[in-house]
């Protein structure tokens, strides 16, 4: 029972954990961080072992992104925490909420003078930074509860993000008089709109003709689905979605641009509208089709985050979390107006044709722009993955050509999009869906989830099939194999004629995937729908090799 035997500082950062509603933890044990393992066997936390400290850090995030709860991560001192640092700043660029708790050396070692202690870093912390939102160092066993409640706090008060929390190896291992953790509470920060801003968004509203929105993650992230719909079908306003934002509004509805992000068709109509509203989204390179979006109307900005807030572009800007704002535009545009007996806004007239019209028309360009290029075979891979995945499916995509296709043309439907775009660095996705299966399977929820990776970025993440193998995960792992970094082979022969060190040895990737008992196969391009059938409906862990060369559609940013 606890408290019946010694405890140490482990045991209140376990019980913090539990109290607060942790279930699950990632990671790898480290010689400092001893104390949180020792403790875990007296608790009720699930521990998943990952191979290296970055896929932990995915699969953390991953945990977080489908599941909607804080993700947790253990990490041991010195090149155990540095090597994390990388998914960190994914799930910072992205919003994704994560407790991480780094072990430290002793406190006798801390400060100015090097004692030459292993794994000794002269400020730790100040290494996490620039990948958190915040950072502690807890010195004392009894500040442990109030310091990992207070991060907690941190880590889902919008703008989410990971949070940093260090205790020195012997604040862990010594013995405590501090009693059992009863009870944690964190509860988000309240984040709303201006009032004044609210109301200067609401006479644009009123008076525009061609308003659209472009709906970032930080929609998603704000719960803010239902509300942008509303608003949509109240302003009939164009919606296009980042790649962040995949999914936070109907693919098939009449007013959707899906996600056409990077086309000039739909940069052209979004720069025609008079007033655009931005939704979690920092108008960044994609978005803004790599810097060539010139919008000649006025800017609406609404995000969480202060420090993008006209960034890119002059708005009038709204720190607020998306949820509430849009909530707040809804309400206020629903509401007649003062001195007034009906709501609304002024009709909808783009040059004398309905938006409706306007979203058919681009997307019907995008369509014969893509026709009119040698696609045929990515676009029917494309149709053939959406197809063989079941729309309640959740997806975790690397960087990757399969994932920058997605970006753009995956319906996401009931199923989530989750991509490592927030920050761009490779090995995402099956570390992230391995996460993302045990949080689902966690919450009694149907756990089986797909990752796509491409030759080079399943590198980055290959040891993670003896993860997969060890907790029986559901995960199906689609590798597209062109023989090495396709988009960068790409970009350089466009950019010079030649590649240069693109090239890649890779495995036999199903004798790999075998060796550590995971079941695999190899198949042609035309028989990539059937295989992830089959493999979908399989138990455990799976792959799926396509050996096959994909290109990338014609970029429009260029001219």
């Amino acid at each position: 029972m606890r408290g019946a035997g010694p405890r140490n500082g482990g045991d209140l950062v376990v019980e913090t954990l539990e109290a607060l509603g942790a279930k699950t933890v990632f990671g790898i044990p480290g010689q400092h961080a001893l104390g949180l393992f020792d403790a875990m066997g007296r608790g009720s936390l699930s521990f998943v072992s990952s191979r290296v400290e970055n896929n932990s850090a995915f699969a953390a995030d991953g945990y977080s992104r489908a599941t909607g709860e804080v993700g947790v991560l253990f990490l041991s001192t010195g090149p155990g925490a540095l090597t994390s640092l990388a998914g960190l700043q994914e799930a910072y660029a992205t919003g994704v909420p994560m407790v991480v708790i780094a072990s430290q050396i002793p406190l006798e070692g801390l400060g100015a003078r090097r004692k030459g202690m292993l794994h000794q870093l002269d400020d730790q912390k100040a290494s996490a930074a620039n990948v958190t939102k915040s950072q502690r160092l807890i010195q004392h066993a009894s500040g442990i509860p109030s310091a990992i409640q207070d991060a907690w706090t941190d880590a889902i008060s919008s703008p989410q993000g990971p949070v940093w929390v260090e205790i020195p190896q012997n604040v862990l291992l010594d013995p405590v008089m501090v009693p059992p953790v009863e009870d944690a509470v964190a509860e988000a920060a309240d984040n709303p709109p201006r009032v004044e801003l609210v109301r200067e968004a609401v006479a644009w509203l009123r008076g525009a003709r061609r308003p659209a929105i472009i709906a970032g993650g930080g929609t998603r992230r704000g719960h803010a689905e239902a509300s942008l719909r509303r608003l949509a079908e109240l302003l009939r306003a164009p919606v296009i979605c980042t790649p962040g934002g995949k999914g936070a509004f109907p693919w098939e509805h009449p007013l959707s641009l899906q996600s056409w992000i990077e086309d000039r068709h739909m940069t052209e109509v979004l720069e025609d509208a008079d007033v655009l509203v931005v939704v979690g989204s920092s108008l960044g390179e994609v978005t803004s089709n790599y810097f060539t979006f010139e919008p000649r109307g006025r800017i609406i900005q609404i995000d969480a985050e202060p420090r993008v807030l006209e960034s890119n572009r002059p708005g009038l800007g709204i720190r607020a979390d998306a949820g509430q704002a849009l909530a707040a535009l809804e309400t206020a545009l629903a509401a007649p107006p003062a001195g007034t007996a009906a709501g609304g806004s002024a009709a909808p007239d783009w040059h004398g044709r309905a938006p409706e019209e306007v979203v058919a028309e681009a997307l019907g360009k995008v369509r014969v722009r893509l026709e009119s290029q040698d696609l045929a075979k990515e676009l029917a891979f494309m149709a053939d993955v959406r197809a063989a995945v079941p729309d309640e499916m959740q997806t975790f995509w690397d960087m990757t050509i399969s994932a920058y296709w997605a970006w753009s043309c995956w319906d996401s439907r009931a199923g989530q999009f989750h991509s490592a775009q927030g920050a761009g660095g490779l090995g995402f996705g099956f570390p992230a869906a391995i996460g993302g299966a045990v949080g689902l399977a966690t919450l009694g929820r149907p756990a089986r989830v797909l990752a796509v990776s491409g030759d080079g970025s399943a590198m980055y993440s290959i040891a993670e099939l003896a993860t997969a193998r060890q907790h029986h995960v559901p995960v199906t792992w689609l590798i597209v194999d062109d023989g090495g970094y396709g988009i960068l082979r790409e970009y350089m022969n466009d950019a010079f004629g030649k590649a240069t060190a693109t090239e890649l040895a890779r495995p036999d990737f199903v004798a790999l995937a075998e060796s550590f008992g995971v079941p695999a196969r190899r198949v042609p391009v035309e028989g990539v729908r059937e295989a992830l059938e089959e493999s979908l409906a399989a138990d455990g862990p799976n792959v799926v090799v396509v050996e096959t060369l994909l290109k990338m559609f014609a970029p429009t940013h260029l001219g």
